[in-house]
């Protein structure tokens, strides 16, 4: 249900500002409410808060962001506090910094590995990437894992390479057991 809340959502806004030709002020404008967001969790206790009034959950909204975001980004903020869809802002509007993300040919890859990467192995993740992956630019998030032992696991939206020593270990290890048990 939240997954249809964020995509229905997500696609109005994704839809205005593709026909209203402000992808680019939009997506910068939504980074900056992301970060207002994470920084401020009292904001979303207000916006959730079942005992405080619409009215004045919109009142709280405009005060925030009247006049720092553009006046159809505020207005949509209000229709999902009108709509009782503030707890899954977020979600919508990671949904349309993807939906831009994916016109502008930008890929997201999420890379583990078990010790941290240097500059350069990282600089020929994102080339290989680039040359296999068919998009314009990326966008790199790496992170540590030790857990992984030795290898890399990549995922870029739903799939995921995984060359990690551990998976490699896992894999094996149910095989050996498979055998056992056959015999």
């Amino acid at each position: 249900m939240a997954k249809l809340i964020s995509k229905t959502y997500g696609e109005a806004i994704f839809e205005l500002a593709v026909s209203e030709n402000k992808t680019d002020i939009f997506m910068e404008e939504i980074q900056m409410i992301l970060q207002v967001l994470d920084e401020n969790p009292k904001f979303a206790e207000i916006m959730n808060h079942p005992k405080i009034m619409k009215e004045e959950k919109l009142q709280v909204v405009a005060e925030v962001f009247k006049g720092r975001i553009s006046d159809e980004l505020t207005g949509f903020i209000s229709l999902i506090v009108t709509k009782d869809r503030y707890s899954s802002i977020k979600e919508i509007l990671n949904y349309f910094l993807d939906q831009v993300k994916s016109l502008k040919g930008i890929g997201v890859a999420y890379v583990t590995s078990a010790i941290p990467l240097r500059k350069e192995q990282c600089k020929a993740i994102e080339e290989k990437l680039l040359a296999t992956a068919g998009f314009k630019t990326m966008e790199m998030h790496y992170s540590v894992d030790e857990k992984l032992i030795g290898g890399l696991v990549i995922r870029i939206g739903d799939r995921v390479v995984d060359s990690s020593i551990a998976t490699k270990l896992g894999t094996l290890e149910r095989q050996l057991l498979k055998i056992q048990l056959n015999n």
